[in-house]
């Protein structure tokens, strides 16, 4: 390995441990590089690189998404969700926190953002949780778990920025997520029951289909979102980028005309908000296709993959290492980051042990989203907490009960990749 790409590495973990924003401790990493290994003259080719990392046309689908999720969490959407939920779950044992699963799994469907899961889904459940006798952590705790599957149900906005920053299909990164994220919602779900038996906890009013009728017609056009979207990928009418204008623009049709809950003031606070939020991550993007074209010509992927390949037996080693360490890394590092900075490192090697990239996205995303929701820099515990004043170790201990469920459905997807591949088999290249 030459000087250049040594500094180049350490010099990006310095400037992270240090406090410098990452945006900055990637750029600066690259500049020490480069001017390390004595080729400023790769400097105007660094910005270019920069540049050509915002211009990803599919990229247009992360503020499509955001902002469809924002439009459904203040149009008036994810307490319709709720209240359909708890109409078909809510008189089982622990019935409560079955609903607050169910309907972070319908959000999930339509908002593409983990935190906003948690948020929307979390600002209503946690009260009603509290008021039904749940204890105050584990009401927290719940939500910011759950809140994960909002990055894994498609549409997901980290999918998108996996696969730009890899190579892989977005669409079949989409659609690798439906199975595992319904999977992941089905065992928090089992784990809440069993809680629930052993500990008690009450239940809601006994079923009653009128109710069921009642929620359903309030919540069919929330709830026929998620078809449109992944229908309209999964047939080809639009892709996956288009799908993104396609949410919105419905989402804002429900919460103007059908819902009648979006005015023109919290409209516009919205639309900050998503702008907010992508600027964010379209720098990040930027910056890592500097980090990317780097690793690329310093041939840092084809080393480790030379390195992994004689120290690690198989595939299944490797995959377990993988998640091992991203677990690792999600308690400490933006989710986001993780992604830019390892993706383009992890998925050559993947690929040289023969591992199908859909495979390999959808286990790398999955892990590294759990760490949204285990401590100590969890941000959907950091959400929670927030509208709860709980502390954050005290609600870790209960997500990380929750989180077993997500791991056993990476494991899952390890051993039977068609639990992630099935799907997007389907689809054409």
């Amino acid at each position: 390995m030459t000087i250049a790409a040594v500094v180049l590495i350490v010099s990006v973990i310095v400037f992270a441990i240090f406090g410098v924003p990452l945006v900055w401790a990637l750029v600066l990493g690259c500049i020490c590089s480069v001017t390390a290994g004595g080729t400023l003259e790769s400097l105007p080719i660094l910005a270019q690189r920069m540049f050509a990392g915002g211009l990803q046309y599919s990229m247009l689908a992360i503020f499509f998404f955001v902002l469809a999720g924002a439009i459904m969490q203040y149009g008036g959407l994810s307490r319709r969700l709720v209240s359909f939920a708890n109409s078909l779950v809510g008189h089982i044992s622990g019935g409560a926190s079955l609903v607050c699963v169910m309907a972070c799994a319908f959000f999930a469907a339509i908002s593409g953002s983990a935190v906003a899961t948690t948020a929307a889904i979390g600002g209503i459940m946690y009260p009603e949780l509290r008021r039904l006798g749940y204890p105050d952590d584990y009401a927290a705790a719940l939500p910011a778990a759950a809140g994960v599957l909002g990055v894994i149900i498609p549409p997901s906005v980290l999918f998108i920025i996996y696969g730009n920053i890899t190579g892989t299909s977005p669409g079949k990164l989409l659609m690798a997520g439906v199975i595992p994220g319904i999977l992941g919602a089905v065992f928090m779900g089992m784990i809440c029951y069993v809680l629930a038996k052993r500990r008690n906890y009450p239940r809601n009013e006994k079923f009653e289909m009128k109710q069921v009728w009642t929620s359903f017609k309030e919540a069919f056009w929330a709830l026929l979102m998620p078809v449109v979207i992944l229908g309209g990928i999964y047939s080809g009418i639009f892709t996956p980028t288009e799908s993104g204008v396609v949410a919105a623009g419905y989402g804002l049709v429900c919460a103007i005309f059908i819902y009648r809950e979006m005015t023109w003031e919290l409209f516009v606070k919205v639309v900050k908000e998503s702008c907010r939020t992508t600027g964010n991550v379209m720098i990040l993007c930027m910056a890592a296709g500097a980090l990317s074209y780097l690793l690329t010509i310093y041939q840092i992927p084809a080393s480790l993959s030379a390195f992994l390949i004689a120290s690690v037996s198989n595939k299944f080693t490797f995959m377990f290492g993988v998640v091992i360490l991203l677990l690792f890394l999600g308690m400490f590092m933006d989710v986001g980051a993780s992604i830019l900075i390892l993706g383009p490192l992890l998925a050559p090697v993947a690929a040289a042990f023969g591992i199908d990239p859909i495979q390999f996205g959808l286990i790398f995303v999955f892990s590294m989203a759990i760490g949204q929701a285990t401590p100590p820099f969890g941000t959907d515990l950091f959400v929670v907490c927030g509208f709860s004043g709980r502390a954050v170790m005290d609600v870790g201990k209960h997500s990380l009960v929750f989180c077993t469920a997500l791991v056993a459905v990476i494991i899952l997807c390890i051993f039977f990749p068609q639990v992630a591949t099935f799907l997007p088999g389907f689809m054409s290249a």
